[in-house]
């Protein structure tokens, strides 16, 4: 539950805590497959093997245990069936499950449409960093007229996204602040704070916590990442708290920003606030946080399959 990719074991927990949770199978709407990729990952891949085999074949057993010695996943072929994954391989480890990949309701972090996710079954869960385990010190930041930076990334460039901001704007405009590591003495989250917007760039993957970061702090994200299903998009307009950049348009960066009027950008920024109470992570949670988004979205997933009654011929 804790670290970068803790939302996975958060999840867990509280769906063992969940009114929604019955232990009568009959009774069930849908049936959640409780196996780790980021346990699979930590225990059984081989450090720079590259070896998928090994992991793949882990959750193959699972389900072909789940499928041996219940009759529910038969039933359906799984589509009534949901795994949980913010690693980033989690969507790499299912795919290799025949009926996983093809009907399962599959909910990663690594949400990339270009890489076997689909949005019209599946499910993007925001990837969310907890660094104390709780949203304690995360929430809230100064109103706009108290940010004095246009723009704002800090991070390893990890990727051909990360570089090409690095190549266009590092040490080039004090308005567009790129840095790769900021200095011991200056506070990420503060730099945050001070901030209009806030770069959410894709690395290796499109995953990343800095989305939810800015949403909690009061900056308007801005998204450069290609391929990204935005979580929750069934019901939230990302396009009134987000701005989407594509990656071509990296060298006009600041220009997009600054023909953005300032009423828009007001109006952004206020829904923004509005919005992130979809992506708070409570223990226990609360309604429309980021647990009961997560399980709308898979409830509005189940919705679009009849499973035929297991005694019927």
């Amino acid at each position: 539950m804790r670290g970068i990719l803790g939302m996975e074991g958060i999840l867990i927990h509280h769906i063992q805590i969940s009114k929604f949770r019955t232990k009568d199978p009959e009774k069930a709407y849908v049936y959640f497959l409780p196996f780790s990729v980021l346990s699979i990952v930590s225990y059984v891949y081989i450090v720079d093997s590259r070896l998928w085999g090994p992991m793949q074949n882990t959750a193959r057993d699972y389900v072909n245990l789940i499928a041996g010695k219940y009759p529910y996943w038969n039933r359906s072929l799984g589509h009534d069936h949901f795994m949980l994954a913010c690693h980033d391989w989690g969507p790499k480890i299912s795919s290799a499950v025949r009926y996983l990949r093809r009907n399962s309701i599959r909910v990663p972090c690594n949400a990339n449409t270009s890489e076997k996710f689909y949005p019209i079954k599946d499910v993007s869960m925001p990837e969310i960093y907890l660094p104390q385990g709780t949203m304690d010190g995360l929430i809230g930041g100064p109103s706009p007229s108290k940010r004095s930076i246009l723009v704002f990334y800090a991070g390893g460039i990890h990727g051909c996204i990360r570089q090409l901001l690095k190549e266009h704007w590092k040490n080039k405009d004090s308005d567009v602040q790129i840095h790769e590591y900021l200095p011991k003495n200056v506070s990420y989250y503060g730099m945050v704070r001070q901030s209009k917007y806030c770069i959410c760039p894709s690395g290796w993957e499109v995953a990343s916590p800095r989305m939810v970061e800015a949403l909690y702090m009061g900056c308007v994200p801005v998204l450069i990442k290609d391929h990204y299903a935005k979580p929750f998009g069934d019901v939230l307009n990302w396009s009134t708290f987000s701005v989407d950049v594509a990656v071509k348009d990296i060298p006009n960066l600041k220009k997009i920003l600054m023909s953005i009027p300032q009423r828009q950008y007001l109006k952004m920024q206020r829904i923004g606030i509005q919005a992130r109470r979809h992506f708070e992570v409570n223990f226990p949670p609360k309604r429309y946080d980021v647990f009961h988004m997560i399980f709308h979205s898979i409830w509005l997933r189940r919705l679009n399959i009849l499973i035929r009654d297991i005694n019927e011929t």
